[in-house]
């Protein structure tokens, strides 16, 4: 099982998505930023931390929206998502192919790695 932390981040009606690069695990598919909890860490400084290497930015962590697990294949993860408030920076995708603002009714529009996509239903289901 592998622990990972994913931020919602909001700008006024739009979240915040991103798209995994050429060479990476699911490449070409859309998710929420974050990845990996490493050793010693907990879920806010992990994200802290994902935030600032993937898109170049500070972020303010919220309250835990809800936690998920999926079983690919060959692994399984288990996804703590968070809140999220860009605090300082601008996004930019450093280690993404593409980044966008989109609409909550627009993520039905993205293909997303399987693992997001029940949390793409209850944030739907929410507006």
């Amino acid at each position: 099982m592998v622990n990972v932390v994913a931020a919602v981040i909001r700008r006024g009606d739009k979240m915040l998505i991103c798209r995994r690069p050429q060479g990476k695990n699911l490449a070409g598919y859309w998710e929420f930023p974050g990845g990996k909890i490493e050793g010693g860490e907990d879920g806010s400084s992990a994200l802290v931390r994902e935030c600032r290497e993937e898109l170049g930015i500070t972020v303010s962590v919220g309250r835990k929206i809800c936690v998920l697990t999926h079983d690919y294949a060959s692994f399984s993860v288990k996804i703590a998502f968070y809140e999220c408030e860009v605090s300082s920076g601008e996004p930019a995708a450093v280690e993404h192919s593409e980044i966008r603002w989109v609409q909550l009714g627009e993520l039905k529009d993205y293909e997303f790695c399987p693992a997001d996509s029940e949390l793409i239903k209850m944030l739907s289901e929410q507006e």
